[in-house]
C-alpha cells in the first residue's frame, strides 16, 4: 500500500520561453534527504534570473519541466533531516539553495541542504530575508572572496543602485574600501545614504574619463560597458563581471593590452558567506531595499516586473 505524499501551492511552470504557462496549483510537498530541512517558505524573493529561466535563457540544462521558479527563500524550518546539526525545527532562516538547479523556492514548502542556509537576523522580516541572498551572496563572494577587498581599496560599482550594486556598495564600505558608484543622477542621493565616496552619472559623464585607477571593478550593467570599464583599472587592476561577458575572447585581448585582468562571476550557495551578510545586518551595516510585497498568486506580474529594470530594491511574493 503506498502512501500518498502531502500537498503543497506552489507557483509551477509548463512550458519555456512563455509565462502563459506559469500557475498557481497544488502540487506534492517535496521529500526529506538526509543533510537537508524542510522550510515552510514565509517570503521569496523575485530575481531576474527567474524571469530569464522562465522565457527560456536561463539555466534550462539544469531544470526539468514542469518547474517551480525561486531560489531566494526565508521561512521557518519545519523538518530536520536525518544527520542534520545545523538547525532545529522553528528556527527562522534565509539562504539561495540548490543553484542552479532548481530550488522550487515559489512554494509553500522547499527542501535545502543545511549547509546552504543560515539563520535569519531577528532584526529583519522574513520579507527582508528573501531580498537577501542571491544579491547578497553575489556581491559579497564577488568582493570578499575573488576581490579580497580590504581598507583603502579602491572599488568602482558600475550598476550600484540595482539589487547586487546596493548590497556590494555597502560590503566594500564596511571592509574599509574607497567606493565610487555609477548611477543615474536620481539614484545618487540613494547611494550616497548606502556609503558611496563618489556618485558618478554614466548618463553625462564618461566613466573612463573620470576614473582610471580602481583597484577592482564590479561590472553590474553588462553588455558593451564591460569593455569600457576595462580602462577604469590600473595596472593589474581586476574586474568582475555578475553579467555574461559579452565576447570573451575580446575582453581578454583588451584586458591583456591594458595589463588587467576581467572574469565573469556566478554566485553559489554558501552558508559562511550568508553568516557573514548577517553580522553585517545585525550590526546595522546592511540595509535591504525591498520595492513591493505581493501574495505568491500574484507571481507572473511580480515576473513581469524584471525586464522594465531601473526599480530600487526587490519585488518578494509572500507565501504563508
Amino acid at each position: 500500500m503506498t502512501t500518498s505524499r502531502l500537498t503543497m501551492r506552489a507557483v509551477q511552470q509548463g512550458e519555456w520561453g512563455t509565462l502563459d504557462s506559469v500557475r498557481v496549483l497544488d502540487v506534492p510537498q517535496p521529500e526529506l534527504l538526509p543533510t537537508e530541512v524542510l522550510v515552510r517558505v514565509k517570503a521569496v524573493g523575485v530575481n531576474p534570473i527567474d524571469y530569464h529561466t522562465a522565457v527560456g535563457r536561463g539555466y534550462m540544462n539544469a531544470l526539468k519541466l514542469p518547474h517551480i521558479p525561486g531560489w531566494d527563500i526565508a521561512g521557518i524550518v519545519e523538518e530536520v533531516g536525518f544527520g542534520t546539526n545545523r538547525f532545529k525545527v522553528g528556527d527562522e532562516v534565509f539562504g539561495f539553495p540548490h543553484f542552479p538547479r532548481a530550488a522550487g523556492g515559489y512554494a509553500e514548502y522547499v527542501t535545502a541542504p543545511a549547509r546552504q542556509l543560515a539563520l535569519k537576523p531577528a532584526t529583519i522580516s522574513f520579507e527582508q530575508g528573501a531580498a537577501v541572498a542571491l544579491a547578497g551572496l553575489t556581491a559579497w563572494q564577488m568582493l570578499v572572496d575573488v576581490a579580497k577587498v580590504g581598507a583603502g581599496t579602491k572599488v568602482l560599482i558600475n550598476g550600484a543602485a540595482g539589487g547586487v550594486g546596493h548590497f556590494a556598495v555597502q560590503i566594500a564600505k564596511a571592509r574599509g574600501a574607497f567606493v565610487i558608484a555609477v548611477a543615474r543622477k536620481e539614484k545618487h542621493a540613494f547611494v550616497q545614504t548606502l556609503g558611496a565616496d563618489r556618485v558618478i552619472d554614466y548618463t553625462t559623464t564618461s566613466v573612463t574619463d573620470e576614473v582610471n585607477d580602481a583597484d577592482v571593478v564590479i561590472e553590474l550593467a553588462g553588455g558593451d560597458t564591460t569593455l569600457q570599464m576595462l580602462r577604469a583599472l590600473r595596472k593589474g587592476g581586476l574586474l568582475i563581471s555578475a553579467r555574461k561577458l559579452p565576447d570573451t575572447a575580446v575582453i581578454r585581448t583588451e584586458a591583456s593590452n591594458l595589463g588587467v585582468k576581467g572574469t565573469w562571476f556566478v554566485a553559489e550557495p554558501d552558508y559562511v558567506a550568508l553568516e557573514g551578510l548577517a553580522e553585517l545586518i545585525e550590526r546595522g551595516a546592511l540595509k535591504i531595499e525591498v520595492s513591493s510585497i505581493l501574495p505568491l498568486e500574484r507571481a507572473v506580474e511580480a515576473l513581469k516586473r524584471i525586464p522594465e529594470g531601473h526599480a530600487v530594491g526587490k519585488t518578494v511574493l509572500k507565501v504563508n
